[in-house]
């Protein structure tokens, strides 16, 4: 209901909104709307109160809450069930234990930090408090275990327009799973899926984002950052969140309804490894060559310096220094 509230009010952000007006809209009493008013400026929103005029959301703090990301989710949002922790291992381990328990498709985890994060391959990932956007999704899409990396690359757009869309700041994407910006590592997706030999039962989409840190461990400083150590303002991790789950819900529906295709050039318009010559470490081997592009199911496609095209489907990619 908190979040019913902060909706109105920001909603109605240059206009004063009665106790009256809202109690009617929410079919609630007044007394209960004081209540979650009170509640909402203990959490560091500050709502101005006017005797004959009512509420007015005059500003907002940096707070991750249910409520602070449900209200700024669209209409009839697939993401209808938040789980948010304080602190979790890690947003992935508690999303596969609700998967488990029988979720439903759109349950969200969000965390305020993780003390066991982890990315790709088993990195770990620094997720200190109150800094990052650490969070996992759980998905149900009937489609071909093949097709189910496709879904990495149906993310990364989602994750690239949402923060432009809170922040104003572009980011560029690198195959197959990270975000960069400023060359530097920004953020990073890791799906994970259950399924049976012949079906996917469940896909677990990992996002983790670096917001409001100004500092980090010395094994990653040189490769990583993150928006407020790039411009120097804070940004709310909640807008964030919502832009990008609001972002992901009609690509996703796309993604089932037309296939990848029909999604492949938002993500060529934001990949930056296109056409630049590469290394690709495979667990085989490394090849390097000219990134051409990604086909119409995901996968890079790699020109070597023999004139060889490569159809890489996993692999760790550097700028190549030659």
């Amino acid at each position: 209901m908190k979040g019913k509230v902060l909706q109105l009010l920001r909603d109605h952000r240059d206009d004063f909104l009665s106790g009256e007006r809202i109690s009617e809209e929410l079919s609630c009493s007044r007394t209960m709307v004081w209540k979650y008013i009170d509640s909402l400026r203990k959490e560091g929103y500050e709502i101005l109160a006017v005797s004959n005029k009512g509420y007015q959301l005059k500003g907002e703090s940096d707070v991750v809450s249910v409520h602070a990301i449900e209200s700024r989710l669209i209409r009839d949002s697939m993401f209808q069930h938040i789980n948010y922790e304080e602190s979790a291992v890690s947003t992935q381990i508690s999303a596969h234990k609700l998967d488990a328990e029988g979720a439903l498709a759109g349950t969200v985890v969000v965390a305020n930090e993780q003390t066991g994060g982890r990315g790709r391959l088993g990195r770990s990932w620094y997720s200190p408090p109150d800094t990052g956007i650490w969070m996992s999704m759980i998905l149900r899409p009937e489609v071909e275990l093949r097709e189910a990396p496709q879904i990495t690359l149906v993310t990364a757009i989602a994750v690239v327009r949402g923060i432009e869309k809170a922040t104003d700041i572009e980011v560029d994407i690198k195959w197959p799973n990270d975000l960069l910006l400023c060359g530097k590592k920004i953020a990073g997706i890791l799906t994970e899926m259950q399924a049976d030999p012949d079906r996917v039962n469940s896909v677990i989409v990992g996002i983790g984002i670096n917001v409001n840190q100004t500092s980090f461990p010395e094994d990653v400083k040189g490769v990583a950052t993150s928006l407020s150590a790039m411009t120097g303002k804070i940004y709310h991790r909640a807008a964030i969140i919502a832009e990008i789950l609001n972002e992901f819900q009609w690509l996703y529906d796309t993604y089932l309804t037309k296939g990848f295709s029909f999604l492949k050039p938002l993500w060529e318009a934001r990949a930056v490894t296109i056409g630049k010559k590469i290394i690709a470490r495979t667990p085989k081997e490394s090849i390097e060559g000219i990134a051409e592009g990604i086909d119409e199911e995901g996968v890079l496609l790699l020109r070597d310096n023999n004139n060889k095209l490569h159809r890489i489907y996993s692999a760790d990619i550097d700028l190549s220094k030659n």
